[in-house]
């Protein structure tokens, strides 16, 4: 459970350093966007690290990517107000299922 809580933590930290590199974009080299995103992603690293000390990388990097993909997708659609076409809608249900599957294998292994 508690490796589950830092995933998430991991895709969050991902995801916000996504949407604050974006904001920061187009500024001056050194804005606080930009080093509020570099911040967010040195924080996931040391999170991921601690994730594969104990789950193996076949599992926890594909967790991780697509979950960090959908939430990065839903966060800009919600905070920078970005157009996500039916395609992509598409393309995270098939993350999910993936997802699913590879949480199911690990489950019943």
């Amino acid at each position: 459970m508690l490796y589950f809580a830092l995933i998430l933590l991991t895709v969050a930290l991902n995801t916000a350093a996504q949407l604050l590199l974006k904001l920061g974009s187009g500024q001056t080299l050194l804005n606080p966007y930009l080093l509020g995103g570099v911040a967010c992603y040195g924080l996931s690293t040391v999170c991921y690290v601690g994730i594969l000390g104990k789950l193996n990388v076949s599992f926890a990097y594909p967790l991780l990517i697509g979950l960090s993909v959908i939430a990065t997708t839903i966060a800009g659609a919600t905070y920078l107000h970005e157009k996500v076409p039916f395609l992509s809608l598409l393309g995270i249900g098939l993350m999910l299922s993936g997802i699913g599957a590879i949480a199911f294998g690990k489950a019943l292994s």
